[in-house]
């Protein structure tokens, strides 16, 4: 039996849109392993070659389990990582993910220390629990607080900002110790948060939130991005919504940022062109002179 033209054209439409459904269902899964080179020649000789794992927007919820959140953990102790960051958003709409998400990030394995920020989703559902249990579970809290790591006699600031839903960011607990030829960090789960760090004293800042996009055109652009208020608007064509989007940008002259796509997902719970990654930040020491 021939089918008529306008037939087979919706088979056709039904059956790409069958398939992309299934692709971008898939993807929320297909974990990757991003590795940036961080170049600065204020990053001290000790901490050269040092590997920081950046993971980010967990969301463990209905659709991000306990046995995925469990199996992240052991990936990222796989890496062996020097340092371990956090940038917030450990869950997604219930508080009742809270004590289970940190039951298995208690596991992870650094040399020098595991250091987190709570996310806007983790603030409004229970920002004190999450707190409570970041902290009972070895991770250092940097909303708005931050410490000096030293190895032999160098030493690099690692701090960072609460998220607004939960407070008043202030980066100035971060740089206020800290001179211009020191290396210092700067976690802040919105990137948005850049805009508004007048500082010239920060060399790196490490964000999350944006879940890359989450669904792009080809990781070219992504046409829903969080806007600065936390909601997320349709058909983003800003040049600062996209720039903070995702990747490794030079956000000043002085400045470095790194944006992760995050590991979890928001509704509609797909990813298309836009992988979840576990970002490997290595730390290399440029030379006076050097390039």
């Amino acid at each position: 039996m021939k089918l008529k033209k306008g037939t087979k054209l919706l088979l056709i439409i039904l059956i790409t849109g069958a398939v992309l459904l299934s692709y971008s269902s898939l993807e929320t899964r297909w974990i990757k392993i991003t590795h940036v080179s961080i170049e600065s020649h204020d990053i001290p000789a000790s901490f050269d070659g040092k590997r920081i794992v950046l993971v980010s927007d967990i969301h463990h919820g209905a659709a991000l389990s306990r046995e995925r959140v469990k199996n992240l953990v052991q990936r990222i102790n796989s890496l062996h990582p020097d340092i371990i960051i956090l940038g917030g958003d450990y869950i997604s709409l219930s508080e009742k993910y809270i004590i289970p998400v940190f039951a298995e990030l208690r596991n992870l394995k650094s040399k020098y220390g595991v250091y987190g920020v709570l996310g806007n989703h983790d603030c409004y559902v229970n920002g004190k629990l999450t707190k409570e249990m970041m902290v009972k579970n070895g991770v250092k809290d940097c909303d708005n607080k931050s410490y000096w790591l030293k190895i032999n006699r160098d030493s690099i600031k690692i701090g960072g900002v609460v998220d607004p839903d939960g407070g008043v960011p202030e980066a100035d607990s971060t740089v206020y110790d800290v001179k211009p030829k020191d290396f210092c960090i700067l976690i802040t789960h919105r990137p948005d948060f850049i805009n508004h760090l007048n500082t010239d004293l920060v060399d790196l800042t490490l964000s999350g939130h944006t879940h890359g996009g989450q669904i792009t055109f080809f990781g070219l652009w992504a046409p829903i991005l969080p806007t600065e208020n936390g909601l997320w608007a349709s058909l983003s064509l800003s040049g600062d919504s996209q720039k903070y989007r995702y990747g490794l940008i030079h956000s000043s002259p002085t400045m470095q940022s790194y944006i992760t796509s995050g590991i979890g997902t928001r509704f509609p719970h797909l990813r298309f062109c836009c992988r979840p990654e576990i970002a490997v930040l290595e730390l290399k020491r440029l030379e006076i002179g050097g390039h």
